[in-house]
């Protein structure tokens, strides 16, 4: 039976292997080396005194923040809201559609709801405001990150507030709790589970965009993940820009330690 059991865990071992250490140690071993093939640690030392790539990171958290805020004050109530709702799953699954079409489609259409003769701007002519740059700044950027990752968030916090057992709820009424106590006291902090999840599935990818930074945020918006892409495809230094991966997976895993659940 033991023989069985780890041979089913086979396929799952190698996909980790394969598929996340392997590629994790590359990118490892590559910042290793410079731009003309000789090992160094200058790529470190690099990033770590030039004001461009710290301006960079503070950029990256800054918007990763704001977007998981953003997110976090949408989702939380409609998740709360759907769990009310008759048909709650049927609701759910439409929320999580948009999820099924792909970024580089839905960021095109932004462009064109943003753009000088988009929807946006064609409602604005019509109440008299006249046309405004709403596409390439940093309100566009962050409306459509947040609106990409909204399903995201609203998933792991609907999933907790689902598993709420509504006894508690009723013996908070019963004991004269008022609503907001109620959820203050009992149904937030038993929800704290989703919004972990949520915060960790909306910021940890909000850290490295780089496509929207560049259709959305018109290169305006520097973030790391758009250093990266520089990097790769632009100056061919690969050195450089798997050392910015380092970087950014550490920072990932730092986001990850700081809102994992704590035992009391």
């Amino acid at each position: 039976m033991k023989k069985t059991s780890n041979l089913f865990s086979l396929p799952y071992l190698l996909w980790m292997f394969f598929f996340v250490i392997a590629p994790v140690f590359l990118l490892l071993w590559k910042s290793l080396f410079d731009i003309h093939g000789q090992m160094t640690l200058a790529n470190y030392q690099t990033f770590f005194s030039s004001w461009t790539y710290l301006k960079m990171s503070v950029n990256s958290v800054l918007y990763a923040g704001i977007i998981s805020l953003v997110t976090l004050v949408i989702s939380y109530p409609a998740a709360y809201f759907l769990t009310k709702l008759k048909h709650k799953q049927l609701w759910l699954m439409l929320i999580i559609l948009p999820t099924w079409i792909n970024l580089l489609l839905k960021a095109y259409a932004f462009m064109g709801i943003f753009g000088q003769h988009g929807g946006v701007n064609q409602f604005l002519m019509f109440m008299g405001l006249g046309p405004k740059q709403i596409l390439f700044t940093d309100f566009s950027f962050i409306f459509v990150a947040a609106y990409i990752e909204l399903p995201f968030m609203i998933l792991p916090i609907f999933n907790a507030l689902d598993d709420i057992d509504h006894n508690l709820i009723n013996a908070s009424y019963d004991l004269g709790a008022s609503g907001w106590q109620t959820f203050s006291k009992v149904i937030f902090p038993l929800s704290l589970n989703g919004v972990r999840s949520g915060v960790q599935s909306v910021f940890i990818p909000s850290l490295s965009l780089f496509m929207l930074t560049r259709l959305i945020g018109g290169n305006r918006v520097i973030t790391l993940g758009t250093a990266i892409e520089q990097h790769f495809l632009t100056t061919q230094n690969t050195g450089m820009g798997s050392t910015i991966g380092v970087i950014l997976i550490l920072a990932m895993v730092a986001i990850m330690w700081l809102t994992k659940e704590r035992t009391r």
